[in-house]
């Protein structure tokens, strides 16, 4: 079992951007920036909700579409951890055209969706429509892979990737349960609140164009290995249902920060301008749209 790592990124290379320099550390990390008022869509989780626990046990031989209705249906009725709903701000600054400073800052879960209460929980990972249709519903986008690759650079505790045994095991609850397990043995080392940004345990579920190109797919990118470099480069191989133990979905905000000020980050992501600073391929246009039609 490899060791967990944490570490406080204090600062990133910097690359161009459209000609722009632009860091993806971004500045200090303002703790207040991403407000609770983020995530009151979500409902409160109910007394009586199952534990993260009895709930895999229950879908333990539940594949598919079928297990990915029951992951939805308790995520929609509030039955995440309390951590998840304590959003992180992860910011990017970059110079503009005209010689301006511009800071964008996104506001994202702290680790991936997950069931259960903060003592007892399991990350879950699911289709594409089943992620859209959470995303969608409270309010959220699916993180692209530059947004991926800055929640690396600026979190706080980095696991190790721990890849599994491949095979047709590989989609079942079964390593679910067992790759959860795991991470949990490598985040208990760091000694930080579950309220940390944590990234390298999986691949995420990404926003990206080639979801219009290729429909009926998913897109997956990242599980950063220590040095910082993605196991996994963007890719559409899997059909949209598609999931295994390796994939997580991360929610970002639909409202973000440009210089402080709220925006619609789905507006953020059609500015020819503003959009290459979150975005690797540049405009996205109609992100929340295309969410919606993923469901």
């Amino acid at each position: 079992m490899k060791q967990a790592v944490f570490a406080v990124v204090c600062a990133a290379a910097f690359g161009m951007i459209n000609g722009m320099p632009v860091s993806a550390a971004g500045t200090p990390r303002n703790p207040d920036t991403c407000s609770m008022d983020l995530v009151k869509p979500i409902p409160a989780r109910a007394v009586k909700a199952k534990l993260g626990s009895r709930f895999v046990k229950d879908i333990l031989r539940v594949s598919g579409s079928a297990r990915d209705a029951a992951i939805t249906d308790q995520v929609l009725a509030g039955n995440i951890p309390d951590f998840l709903r304590h959003l992180i701000p992860v910011t990017f600054n970059a110079m503009q055209k005209n010689g301006k400073a511009v800071e964008v800052t996104i506001c994202v879960t702290p680790d991936y969706m997950s069931v259960g209460a903060e003592r007892d929980f399991v990350r879950v990972p699911m289709g594409l429509p089943a992620a859209a249709k959470i995303a969608d519903k409270l309010g959220f986008l699916l993180p692209t892979t530059k947004m991926v690759d800055a929640i690396y650079a600026q979190a706080e505790v980095h696991l190790a990737p721990e890849p599994m045994t491949p095979g047709a095991q590989m989609q079942s609850t079964d390593y679910f349960i067992r790759h959860n397990k795991t991470i949990n043995q490598q985040r208990d080392k760091s000694g930080l609140a579950l309220t940390a940004l944590t990234a390298g345990q999986k691949k995420d579920l990404v926003l990206s164009n080639r979801l219009r190109s290729k429909p009926g797919r998913v897109a997956i990118y990242g599980w950063h290995r220590m040095n910082g470099e993605a196991i996994q480069p963007l890719s559409t191989v899997h059909g949209e249902g598609y999931a295994d133990y390796s994939h997580g979905v991360r929610l970002v905000s639909m409202t973000a920060f440009v210089n402080g000020k709220p925006t619609s980050l789905p507006k953020i992501l059609q500015d020819p301008e503003l959009a290459p600073i979150v975005s690797s391929e540049g405009p996205i246009n109609h992100s929340r749209r295309l969410v919606a039609s993923l469901r």
